[in-house]
This record gives structure tokens, sequence and C-alpha cells, in this order.
């Protein structure tokens, strides 16, 4: 039994591997697996988890689609077969979750999205949005213009910093292997199956090997890779062999499986990234009212910033200055300069008249605020 389990989730992405969702002599989706998985997620949410799903799977179904076999391909071919298959794996997807009522929503991405602030700002609003909506967002790399991505096969690294980007407290890779081994299990029958890893060490690093042969592109490699983003992120990463139906609810209870453990709370690791990775791009004053707000961990809303200085846009990060000039904290902000001082003053519910179009709320979220001290 491990402590970290699907159930005990509040926001778990689940990202699953080619090798489970395509079947390798026909080309096609796994079906059933996928309703089951589906089933899965439904029990998941039922008992208050929050899940969104990466899925691998559009170039193998885009070889069959467009006949082009197990041979190796070109970049080019690769990202004519991700297009093609990325109709039919939407579509499998939308039919399972149909099973179970739940709706679905696609996200593209490639890693660069969550890593360029703005665009992460945008990617990270439109999941909390669909998450507050009931949705299940399925999140797909966008291998019709990635190119390094599919060269090597980056599926499971963009969980992590998907998971890094949601604040997510557990990531689960499901694979066709159920764990991390001393040694690749199909060359060495002396390799010793490792339950949990602490730290990732040079030693723990020498353990991956290289991917199976076939559809698969990913490996143990990318596996520890995205374990080390996603545990400085806060959240634990649970690696197991997915290919039995409702694996993923089985995890803690039966079967196999390899969990490294987080290094700080996924809130806790945000925080730390907002206060030293970032620099501001401008200021924000703020009056005395917001400064206890602030100190008190609600969110800076227009209506307490008196003055906005520094050309920045939306995703930014800003420096938070109290009403005597001093600096307070930082935080990313929702509104470019201009808007900004546009909504300095008012109220949230005049945005809209002041802007034209409905913004958030707030000038900066809390989660996206660090005070200082």
């Amino acid at each position: 039994m491990t402590d970290f389990t699907p159930e005990r989730s509040k926001r778990l992405v689940v990202k699953i591997g080619t090798a489970l969702l395509t079947d390798a002599k026909t080309g096609d989706p796994r079906c059933a697996w996928m309703t089951a998985l589906a089933e899965d997620v439904a029990a998941l949410r039922g008992s208050g988890a929050e899940v969104l799903i990466v899925s691998s799977g559009a170039v193998a179904l885009g070889r069959h689609a467009l006949g082009l076999g197990t041979r190796s391909l070109r970049l080019e071919e690769k990202q004519a077969a991700a297009a093609a298959g990325q109709i039919g794996l939407s579509a499998a997807w939308q039919d399972a979750f149909a099973t179970v009522g739940l709706p679905i929503a696609q996200i593209l991405l490639t890693p660069g999205d969550t890593e360029e602030r703005r665009r992460h700002l945008n990617a990270r609003n439109t999941i909390e949005a669909l998450f507050a909506l009931g949705a299940v967002p399925v999140i797909n790399e966008n291998d019709t213009v990635a190119t390094d991505e599919l060269r090597f096969g980056d599926n499971d690294r963009l969980a992590a910093r998907v998971a890094q980007m949601v604040g997510a407290d557990t990531l689960v890779l499901l694979s066709d292997i159920d764990g991390l081994y001393t040694a690749d299990p199909r060359h060495d029958a002396d390799a010793e199956f490792l339950p949990e890893v602490g730290d990732i060490t040079p030693d723990i690093e020498a353990m991956a090997g290289d991917a199976a042969p076939g559809y698969a592109s990913g490996g143990m490699v990318t596996k520890i890779e995205a374990a080390r983003i996603a545990t400085r992120a806060g959240c634990a990463v649970i690696i197991t062999n997915g290919a039995e139906p409702h694996r993923l609810v089985q995890i803690g209870k039966t079967g196999r499986h390899t969990l490294f453990r987080p290094n700080a709370e996924p809130s806790t690791a945000r925080k730390r990234w907002i206060a030293g990775a970032v620099k501001p791009a401008g200021s924000i004053t703020v009056d005395e009212g917001a400064e206890r707000a602030l100190a008190d961990g609600r969110s800076l809303l227009p209506a307490g910033v008196v003055s906005v200085d520094g050309t920045f846009e939306r995703g930014d990060a800003v420096v938070i200055k109290g009403a005597s000039g001093h600096r307070i904290g930082a935080g990313l902000i929702a509104y470019s300069a201009d808007d900004a001082r546009r909504i300095a003053g008012h109220k949230s519910r005049e945005i809209e008249e002041q802007l034209g179009y409905r913004g958030r709320d707030e000038m900066i979220h809390r989660d996206d605020l660090v005070l200082d001290g």
C-alpha cells in the first residue's frame, strides 16, 4: 500500500502511452480499454478528484489511417500521421467518456506552451475553466508542429510540465512496464524492482533503459526525467503497467508500481518558482486595504490598485508595492500594462465596461502571487 493513491489525489494527471491506446497489430484504438479508463476517471471524479489526461497515440493511429505501416518515418511523415491520427484519437476518447456521461475537451500543447509565461497562463486558465465546467481535459502533444518532441518522445515530460502548470499532486504514467528496475528486466534476469524512489540520483538515472521496439517512442529515460520535473514541483509520480483494464483505480491495492516522492507541496513549489525564477517587468502599487487583503491570503483585485508602472503583457511578472512604496511581493499579472491602468481602482464588475471584454476578476490571482518575508 502507498499513501499516494489516485483516490487521495485532489488533482491528478494521467499520462497514457501509445502501447496502451493502440493495437500494435491492427493500429486501431483499444476502445474497450479506453472505456474502462473513462470509468476509472468517473469513479475518481466521484471521490472529489479533478482528473486531466495526457494522451499519446495520434502518430500510431495516423500510421494506420495513411497506410504507413511500421517503418521508420521521416519527421514530416510523422507530422502528417499525427494530423490524420488526431481525429480518430479524439473521437475514440469522446466515445469512451460518453459512456460515463462526462464531456471531454481537447487541448493541443507542446512543452514550450507550458514554459513561456503567457502561453503557460493561457493554457492553465483554460484548464481551470474546464475543471469548473465539469469537463475532462484531454491534452495531446501538438505533433503536427512539434519537432524535437516527435524525435525523442516527449509526452512523459510534457505530462510532468502539465502537472507542474496546474499544481497537480499526483502524476500517473501508465505504461507497458510496471515501474523502475535496477536494470532493464527485458535483458537482465537479475534486475531488481524498486517500489519507491526518494531522490533521483545519478545511480537512479543510470537504471533507465531504451524504449521497446514498436510504436512507443518514450522509455524509462523520459519517465525519470518526467519524475524529476514533477517531484520538484511538489507532485508525486507513479509509474505502473496499465495494460489491464481499470488499473488506474487499482494502484496501491494490487499490482506493482514505482512511487517517486515529491520534494515539496505543489503550492509551495509554485510560490518558489514565482519568487525566484522570474524577472519583474513592471510594478503595481496598492492601497492599504488591498495590502491587508493580500496579507490575509486573498487575490489582488483592480479596486485596490493605486498605480501601474512599466511595460508588460498578460502573464508577465510584476512587483507589488504597498501604499508607502515598499515592495511587498511579486506575482503573474492577468492583464497587460495598458489594460491594468484602465481598470485600476475599479470594481471587478466594471472590467467589461472599461475594457470592452470580460476578463478575470483578479488582477493577480492568489495562486500566482507570493509575498516577501
